[in-house]
């Protein structure tokens, strides 16, 4: 498993920054079919709003916990109330539905590409570095909860 510090790791809210730009430009560059028009576009602020949501509660959660929510830095703490009761990456999950809101405001197809791209990069880069580490912090413990909560929904 790499252990690379943190300064040296791209952080998720960087790639989902990236993302955002990469869809916008999308949007105007090659927008592929139109797939909804306003007002149906405004679906979108429903997971949009329900990923911020998503994200600003699990970061109280971390800091009434005095854990930290930086991905590649070993949590003091294993979360597993609130928002961790249905998922074991609610901030991830919260991203995603963030992405697919912007997505859906646009209303054309190819800013939706970049959505499960977003997701697999989380997958593969973020999620499974950070599962190690909680199974190495916290044993048993992980484990179990581990076996009771799905990684994304």
């Amino acid at each position: 498993m790499n252990t690379t510090p943190a300064k040296k790791r791209v952080l998720p809210p960087a790639v989902l920054a990236v993302a955002l730009i990469v869809m916008v430009a999308l949007h105007f560059a090659w927008p592929g079919t139109q797939l909804l028009r306003y007002p149906l576009t405004l679906i979108g602020l429903l997971p949009l709003a329900t990923g911020i949501a998503l994200n600003l509660s699990v970061d109280r959660a971390f800091k009434v916990h005095r854990t930290t929510i930086k991905p590649f830095e070993r949590p003091s703490f294993l979360v597993t109330s609130g928002a961790f009761r249905l998922s074991r990456n609610p901030i991830y999950l919260g991203m995603v539905l963030l992405l697919l809101g912007v997505a859906l405001l646009l209303g054309t197809l190819t800013p939706l590409a970049v959505v499960p791209v977003f997701a697999l990069w989380i997958d593969r880069g973020v999620i499974r570095f950070e599962e190690h580490m909680l199974a190495e912090t916290f044993g048993d413990a992980w484990q179990s909860y581990r076996r009771q909560v799905r990684r994304w929904i």
